[in-house]
């Protein structure tokens, strides 16, 4: 492979809870002139699969713990919201004013537990936000048989959120879910141009592939949560949840 384009599916309409998000792309597609092809590889913000899998929560209901209080008075937010992320998380992190880390239910380490209000249309009186995917990997798949069913064609899906880094400025897209492609491509035991073996190689393809798909996503307005990857050769590994990239805690120096 020396070469792979990416395009958004464009036109979408606002995704609302119970909207089958697989009969979305493919109507989009169809009115763009495209099809799926074999091979196609589909990023999906983790926000509209979020709402239309009815993951959000009204502000407005929400009850602060003492704890989710004490948080938000060094965090710096609204203690109904710092109430919200631990109720989605199994452990708190890390706490400063401005931030908040935790691992969050799914067992991403992330700012927030992924609990975000953007592009989540208000209602009035009413704010809400919304949670990562209850299981991202089994979004992932049951978009990629939808597909299938639909075109004939299974597509691997990768589900996208933007994190930040421990040690740069800025987020970038990561896979928080995926299905039908190799979430780690290892490459330890190869040998670079040199013979020399690569001992601690491990690519992550899914978390590359979701940043490049980010570049067309956009941050604020754009509207596009939805792009198509193709001419991409995936590696000779086998396919894998997204979760089994997740470092196991006593592997992991900075917890």
């Amino acid at each position: 492979m020396t070469s792979m384009c990416l395009f958004a599916v464009t036109g979408l309409p606002p995704i609302r809870p119970g909207d089958e998000l697989a009969a979305l792309i493919v109507e989009r597609l169809t009115a763009m002139g495209e099809a799926l092809q074999p091979g196609d590889i589909i990023v999906i913000a983790q926000k509209i699969v979020s709402k239309a899998e009815g993951r959000l929560v009204r502000l407005a209901d929400i009850e602060a713990t003492a704890q989710a209080q004490e948080i938000a008075a060094i965090v710096g937010k609204d203690p109904r919201v710092i109430q919200v992320v631990l109720d989605d998380s199994n452990e708190v992190l890390r706490v400063r004013r401005g931030l908040l880390v935790v691992e969050q239910r799914g067992g991403w380490v992330c700012a927030n537990a992924g609990v975000d209000r953007s592009n989540i249309q208000p209602e009035p009186d009413s704010e809400y936000l919304a949670l990562l995917p209850a299981d991202a990997d089994a979004s992932a798949e049951a978009i990629r048989s939808r597909l299938a069913e639909l075109t004939g064609v299974a597509p691997a899906v990768i589900i996208n959120d933007s994190h930040g880094r421990a040690w740069r400025i800025g987020t970038v897209g990561a896979a928080i879910g995926c299905a039908g492609i190799a979430p780690i491509w290892d490459q330890r035991g190869l040998h670079d141009l040199f013979g020399y073996e690569l001992v601690s190689s491990e690519e992550c393809i899914v978390d590359e592939l979701a940043a490049a798909a980010s570049l067309l996503m956009g941050q604020s307005d754009e509207g596009r949560p939805v792009i198509v990857i193709r001419g991409y050769t995936p590696p000779p590994a086998p396919t894998a949840p997204a979760r089994t990239i997740q470092r196991p805690a006593h592997m992991d120096a900075f917890r």
